[in-house]
C-alpha cells in the first residue's frame, strides 16, 4: 500500500480565483487547519507576487510546525530570493521554482528556445540549492510539452537538485489516459527518477482535474496537488478531499492511501468556504450539503435498513455530525474557549474576548446556539487588520408602497464619523448606495449571496458580496440574525478590502 503525499495549494493556487483575497490572519488561520487535516506541504502563497504576499507566506512559516511550508518561485534569482526571505523561519521549508516548458508558451510567453528554458531550470533548481534542502521544479504546462523534452528537462533538474518535480497540467487539457501515460513515460526514460517525488497537479477546465490525478497515482505519481472545495484559477483544481476519499473508498483499486485525518474534511472545507466567500455547491462531492442526503423513497428505504446500499462513504468519515445545543447565554468564558479548541481554532487571548462579546450578543437574540452558529460568527471575526471604515449603525425606512431609504453611520480607522443616507429601489440598494457616498468610493456590485447559518426563524444570515473596482475584485463577508445589516458589514468589509489593496499597490509600485 503506497502513502500519497499532499501538497495543498489552497492559499496561493486557491487564492488567485477571482475575488478571492484572503488576509494574511485568515490565511493563518487556514494553513493551522490543513496542518490539523495532516497535508504533508502547504504553498502558503507566491512571496514575490507582493509585499502583503511575502508578509503572509512569512507569518504562516511561523506558525506551522509540522508541515513543510512552500514559497513559489519564478526561475529569476529576486523571486528565489524573496522566498528565501519569507520561509527563513520555517520549521521545515521548501522552494516551489517554475518555468514553462510547452511550444505555445516558449514561442508567445517566453519567446525562449528549447536549449534557453533548459538552462535557466537547470540554473534555476542549482541556485534554489544553496538556499533550500528541499526543492521543487514544475515544468508549467508540462502536459502539452512533447515527451522527449520534458524527459530532457526532468532528468536534468533532477540532476541538479530537485528534491520533487511536478509535472502540471496546467490548463485542464489532459484525458486521463493521456496523463497517466505521461508519468508512466517519464517513470521509463528517466535515471533517477524513482529518488525523487513524482507529483501531479491538475486543473479542471474539462472537469477532469480529479480523474486525471487520479490516473496520475495509478501511474506512479508519489505526491498529489490541489485545493480545499477545488478552487482556484478559471474552473479551479483539483478537489483534494475528492482525491483523499477515492483513494480511501477504493484502496482495493489504488492500492494506494494518504495521511490526512479524514475526519478534519468537512471542518476544513467549511472554513476555506467562509473565508474566500466561494460558496460550497449543494451536489458537490464528499462536501456538498447534499452529498449524504437521500430524497428518493426507494434510496431512503434503502438506507434505513443499510446504509451501504446508497452510501459508500459515512458522513462521520469526513466530519460530518449532527448540531447540538452546545453553548447558551449562561455558558462561561472557559466552556466558550473549549468549545473553540474542540471546533478547530487557534486564537489569540483578544481574539477569543472579542468572539466571546460577539457570541454573548448572539445568545440574547437566539434562544438555540449551534456549532455552525458559532464557527459562522467567530470566522466573522477574524476579518482582522486594518479597517478603514467600520459600520457603527443602519437605519432603514421602508414600505411597499414608499421609497426606501437608508442612512449610515461608519467610524474612520483615526476615530472620525461620517454619516450618510441615500434612496434606492430596495433596501440592499439603499444601504449601498448610502455607503458609496459616505467612503466616496465608486464600486460595482458584481455579486450577492445571502445563506442561512442554521434553520429557524431566528437564523444566523450569512452575507457574501463581490465588489469591483477597476482592475481590482474583492469579496465581502457579513453574518447577523438580521440579513440587512449582515449586509452592510458585508460591504463595508468589502469597501477596506479595495482600500487595503490599493494603497498596498501604491506601496510596492514606489
Amino acid at each position: 500500500m503506497r502513502t500519497i503525499e499532499i501538497f495543498d495549494t489552497t492559499l496561493r493556487d486557491g487564492e488567485q480565483s477571482p475575488g478571492v483575497n484572503i488576509s494574511t490572519n485568515e490565511k493563518v488561520e487556514i494553513a493551522l487547519q490543513l496542518e490539523k487535516l495532516g497535508v504533508t506541504r502547504i504553498e502558503a502563497g507566491f512571496a514575490a507576487a507582493s509585499p502583503g504576499d511575502q508578509k503572509s507566506v512569512a507569518e504562516v512559516a511561523k506558525r506551522v510546525k509540522h508541515s513543510t511550508i512552500v514559497s513559489l518561485a519564478r526561475a529569476v534569482k529576486d523571486d528565489m530570493d524573496k522566498a528565501y526571505e519569507a520561509l527563513r523561519h520555517a520549521q521545515d521549508a521548501c522552494l516551489h521554482v517554475f518555468i514553462a516548458t510547452s511550444p505555445i508558451h516558449r514561442q508567445y510567453k517566453l519567446r525562449m528556445s528549447k536549449e534557453q528554458v533548459l538552462e535557466r531550470a537547470v540554473e534555476a533548481v542549482t541556485y534554489a540549492k544553496k538556499y533550500f534542502a528541499q526543492v521543487q521544479f514544475s515544468a508549467e504546462d508540462a502536459a502539452r510539452t512533447e515527451i522527449d523534452f520534458l524527459a530532457e528537462v526532468v532528468e536534468a533538474v533532477i540532476k541538479a537538485g530537485a528534491t520533487t518535480v511536478n509535472i502540471p497540467d496546467t490548463v485542464g487539457y489532459m484525458t486521463p489516459y493521456e496523463y497517466g501515460n505521461i508519468f508512466r513515460e517519464l517513470r521509463q526514460r528517466v535515471p533517477g527518477i524513482d529518488r525523487i517525488r513524482l507529483s501531479c497537479h491538475c486543473h479542471d477546465d474539462l472537469g477532469m482535474a480529479v480523474a486525471n490525478s487520479l490516473a496520475a497515482i495509478e501511474a506512479g505519481a508519489t505526491q498529489v496537488e490541489g485545493t480545499i472545495n477545488g478552487i482556484g484559477e478559471r474552473a479551479g483544481n483539483a478537489a483534494l478531499e475528492e482525491v483523499a476519499l477515492a483513494l480511501e473508498t477504493r484502496k482495493d483499486f489504488y492500492q494506494a492511501t494518504t495521511k490526512l485525518n479524514l475526519k478534519e474534511i468537512a471542518r476544513t472545507s467549511q472554513l476555506v468556504s467562509r473565508l474566500t466567500g466561494m460558496i460550497v455547491p449543494g451536489n458537490k462531492a464528499v462536501v456538498g450539503a447534499n452529498a449524504f442526503a437521500h430524497e428518493s423513497g426507494i434510496h431512503q428505504d434503502g438506507v434505513l435498513k443499510e446504509a451501504s446500499t446508497y452510501e459508500i462513504i459515512r458522513p462521520e468519515t469526513v466530519g460530518f455530525k449532527s448540531n447540538k445545543l452546545v453553548l447558551g447565554k449562561h455558558s462561561g468564558r472557559h466552556a466558550f474557549k473549549e468549545k473553540l479548541v474542540e471546533l478547530g481554532y487557534h486564537l489569540e487571548q483578544d481574539e477569543i474576548d472579542a468572539a466571546f462579546a460577539a457570541f454573548k450578543e448572539l445568545c440574547d437574540k437566539k434562544k438555540e446556539v449551534s456549532d455552525d452558529d458559532i464557527l459562522a460568527l467567530v470566522d466573522a471575526k477574524m476579518v482582522r487588520g486594518t479597517e478603514m471604515y467600520r459600520l457603527e449603525s443602519v437605519q432603514l425606512s421602508y414600505g411597499n408602497i414608499s421609497l426606501p431609504t437608508a442612512s449610515v453611520r461608519l467610524v474612520r480607522a483615526d476615530g472620525t464619523v461620517c454619516e450618510e443616507a441615500a434612496c434606492g429601489n430596495g433596501s440592499v440598494d439603499s444601504i449601498y448606495k448610502a455607503i458609496d457616498r459616505a467612503t466616496g468610493e465608486e464600486v460595482t456590485l458584481t455579486d450577492y449571496k445571502i445563506l442561512s447559518v442554521t434553520h429557524g426563524k431566528d437564523a444566523l444570515g450569512e452575507v457574501f458580496v463581490r465588489l469591483q473596482q477597476g482592475d481590482l475584485t474583492v469579496t465581502g463577508r457579513g453574518v447577523s440574525t438580521d440579513v440587512l445589516e449582515a449586509s452592510a458589514i458585508a460591504y463595508v468589509r468589502a469597501v477596506n478590502k479595495i482600500l487595503e489593496r490599493k494603497e498596498t499597490l501604491t506601496v510596492a509600485a514606489n
